[in-house]
């Protein structure tokens, strides 16, 4: 004759394995969708990455949309970690660009100076130095320009994910 044990739970695991500067996004917001940490582990020296480890309840009540809304917010963090390199991007396409393009000039000019044309050489040396500098100062105007663009859409995207996790935390709730 066995008795029914009424404190037994069981519990569903989850793994994610995130940047570290995320964790406490993911850890707080999660909590809305039934997930505990149960876990967090310390990224290995030089890795910017976490791995968290969570658990909830398998008999969560309204747990299929709470898990709709669930993939919504990571949906969403994708998105935002999508658009925080696109801050980056472009700006480095576009110094690594010009500083190849010094990089020919200068080949030019060793090239120059070795044929013996000394004036050759300092007109190609000039761009080819200035193809040196001017990418620090590229990279640092476009990925100004751009994060101003991609800040306000940033901002909406996070005003989704907390509208989402205060629906799933009601939903929780209930």
């Amino acid at each position: 004759m066995t008795e029914k044990n009424e404190s037994f739970v069981g519990y569903e695991y989850k793994e994610i394995t995130i940047k570290g500067n995320l964790e406490s996004i993911y850890t707080d917001n999660y909590r809305n969708f039934g997930w505990e940490l149960e876990k967090s582990s310390i990224p290995p020296k030089g890795s910017s990455y976490v791995t968290l480890k969570f658990k909830r309840n398998r008999k969560l009540r309204n747990k299929a949309e709470i898990t709709k809304m669930q993939r919504q917010f990571e949906h969403t963090m994708e998105t935002v970690g999508t658009l925080e390199q696109a801050k980056v991007f472009k700006a480095a396409l576009a110094a690594y660009i010009v500083g190849v393009i010094g990089t020919a000039f200068m080949a030019g000019s060793v090239f120059a100076i070795t044929a013996g044309s000394t004036i050759l050489c300092v007109i190609l040396a000039i761009p080819g130095f200035i193809g040196w500098i001017a990418p620090y100062w590229i990279y640092r105007a476009i990925n100004r320009r751009k994060t101003a663009e991609i800040n306000p859409v940033i901002d909406e995207k996070y005003d989704e994910i907390y509208d989402l996790c205060d629906q799933a935390n009601q939903l929780l709730q209930a």
